[in-house]
């Protein structure tokens, strides 16, 4: 081709490229212009308008939160029953449209409703001082107070007494904004009925929770003694969006006219949630909150590196325990006698057929009546056995891709069938594995987050709360991803190299 085609034929190519780019520029920016203007919808106002002119009101909440807030009929499935439901669906007929409930995680709650996710959040949303700075708060619907439950038998009668102590309580709560200005331990929960079965096991030091669950879930189990004197007192209110004041003088009005008429003091009665602290005048939410604004600092950055660690090091825990787990199974399988390759498949079929968050639960919280494992200790030993049957079938195709002829070599020179494993196949199967080891571990380090559903403060759990507390999930999120990168990746660089090392190959291929 002459240098004239040859220039015209990169001529044309440029301008090809160029009408692409373009292109995919205008698609880029339509799409985020149309989630721009999506995005603006729940800061724009008129949603009581909207609500009105659908005939109902969502709202939301978290089922996990269990009776009397709001959770499943056990005598009708599907149908939700609660005292926030049915204060919610009082709440709808006095603005004239029905009530529909959403579910939605409790972490979630406030960020979802300022996404626009739904109307208003009704889940024994507390008024902090937090949520004054980024929401609306109705008129109060309830008075609670904070319990503190301790072991019976236990010296402790005051928060004064636990400094140094492992305290247990809900996420973004009241109790947790008291805790975590104290010089305790804090162990976070999402359950409610989770802290008490710890504080019975001697894995925590006391709990601090509303009256409404302490009641319901601690006060009555046996080895938990609730003390007496109120740790504080705080409310139960709607959130609602900055933008919809009208929206919520709609509600304060619904609220106030159930009040009056007694709606509101039926339905707690109902539930036996009417007590003396209901009759006392219900204190308003501030109008001017002074939130303090908080930036991804230093302090941040040594939480969260912290945290890191604690993630390698139930990963590498972990996988140790998942090794030579997995290399049996593998042996099992390929070389055993049947019951011992039944037995190693029912293993590897049990725990990869079932989620490792399950797993997480039996052994954290259905094995504690007959011996409590400490929640890393749990969390070590359940990503270990999971990873465990992955790790089994991995060797078990690496033995398999070894030729027979190998075997064959070995026992013409009088080894036996333990040496002929260890020296001659073992050897070869785990350089053809190391590439798919070196993925599982990558995989138990990011599965790693799983385990702060046992109040394991790992990674992933303390950019949840990081987020929480500064209002923004991008910073902590980046930051987050940032050093899961900075653990995986030099992992990885190091199998690459084992991998051209073992294989006595100095040429440079992408491996």
């Amino acid at each position: 081709m002459s240098r004239v085609g040859c220039a015209y034929s990169a001529g044309s190519t440029m301008l090809l490229a160029t009408r692409r780019i373009g292109l995919l520029v205008a698609i880029a920016a339509s799409c985020a212009a149309t989630l721009a203007c999506r995005g603006s919808e729940p800061s724009a106002g008129g949603t009581l308008a909207r609500i009105r002119e659908r005939g109902e009101i969502v709202w939301a909440g978290d089922i996990q939160g269990g009776e009397p807030y709001v959770f499943e009929d056990p005598k009708s499935p599907g149908r939700l029953i609660g005292f926030e439901v049915e204060i919610m669906d009082a709440l709808a007929r006095h603005l004239g449209v029905k009530a529909r409930f959403a579910h939605h995680n409790w972490s979630n709650l406030v960020p979802s409703l300022e996404r626009g996710d739904f109307d208003v959040a009704v889940n024994g949303l507390e008024a902090t001082t937090e949520r004054q700075a980024r929401l609306l708060l109705s008129r109060p619907y309830f008075i609670y107070a904070e319990t503190l439950a301790v072991r019976e038998g236990s010296p402790y009668r005051s928060l004064d007494d636990l400094a140094g102590k492992r305290v247990g309580t809900l996420n973004q709560t009241y109790a947790y904004e008291l805790l975590r200005a104290r010089p305790i331990e804090l162990v976070l929960y999402e359950g409610v009925e989770e802290p008490y079965l710890d504080l019975v096991r001697g894995r925590i030091d006391a709990v601090l929770i509303d009256n409404i669950i302490a009641d319901r879930y601690g006060c009555s189990t046996k080895g938990v003694h609730c003390l007496p004197d109120e740790g504080a007192r705080g409310t139960y209110v709607v959130g609602i969006r900055k933008s919809d004041a009208e929206l919520k003088r709609a509600i304060d009005q619904g609220l106030a006219a159930m009040a009056a008429g007694g709606e509101l003091r039926t339905i707690l009665e109902r539930w036996h949630l009417w007590d003396s602290r209901q009759n006392d005048p219900m204190p308003q939410a501030s109008q001017n909150p002074t939130a303090v604004r908080r930036s991804f600092d230093a302090s941040h950055w040594k939480r969260f590196i912290a945290a890191a660690l604690v993630t390698l090091q139930l990963s590498i825990l972990a996988y140790l325990i998942a090794m030579p787990i997995g290399l049996l199974l593998a042996v099992a399988r390929v070389y055993g006698r049947l019951p011992a390759r039944f037995l190693a498949r029912v293993y590897i079929e049990i725990f990869r057929g079932t989620p490792v968050l399950l797993q997480l639960y039996v052994l954290y919280y259905g094995l504690a009546p007959y011996y409590a494992l400490g929640p890393v200790e749990a969390a070590t030993l359940g990503l270990g056995l999971n990873y465990a049957a992955y790790e089994a079938e991995v060797y078990r195709g690496a033995l398999l891709a070894v030729p027979n002829g190998q075997a064959e070599a070995a026992q013409s020179l009088g080894m036996g069938a333990w040496e002929t494993l260890r020296h001659v196949l073992l050897p070869q199967a785990l350089r053809l594995a190391l590439p798919a080891m070196t993925n599982d571990f990558v995989a138990l380090l990011k599965d790693s987050s799983l385990v702060s559903a046992i109040t394991v403060i790992e990674l992933t759990k303390r950019m949840t709360i990081t987020a929480v507390d500064l209002r923004g999930w991008l910073i902590p999120g980046l930051a987050c991803a940032a050093l899961y990168f900075a653990m995986s990746y030099p992992l990885s660089e190091l199998a690459r190299w084992l991998e051209r090392r073992l294989t006595r190959d100095s040429r440079p291929r992408a491996l």
